[in-house]
């Protein structure tokens, strides 16, 4: 069993910073693609940044220069720092993986049940 477990958001003004955190833990052997997700209300989830194994990255056009996504690869961990916040990064923020649990098993991609982020103007 694998699970996703994100902290870290909460309420922040625009033009402010917030760090969102992604821990996975249970039967893993290995994590390729780690990434961030938002939905916001009555909108589709959207990727915000991804990161590979290798530290590969990458990112929505509309935060690029804002979010910097980075990921701990001895503690299963990935981290979304956000910084010039605005409030139409407003949403749900999800942690996605890709994991495999056993060799020559295939990578499944894992959820987490995402954690809130709202920008007030």
């Amino acid at each position: 069993q694998v699970q996703l477990v994100e902290s870290g958001g909460g309420l922040v003004q625009a033009g402010g910073s917030l760090r969102v955190s992604c821990a996975a833990s249970g039967s893993i052997l290995s994590i390729s693609t780690m990434g961030w997700y938002r939905q916001a209300p009555g909108k589709q989830r959207e990727l915000v940044a991804d990161i590979s194994s290798g530290g590969s990255t990458n990112y929505a056009d509309s935060v690029k220069g804002r979010f910097t996504i980075s990921r701990d690869n001895a503690k299963n961990t990935v981290d979304l720092q956000m910084n010039m916040l605005k409030p139409g990064d407003t949403a749900a923020y999800y942690c996605k993986a890709a994991i495999r649990s056993r060799p020559g098993g295939l990578n499944i991609y894992y959820w987490g049940r995402g954690t809130q982020v709202t920008v007030s103007s």
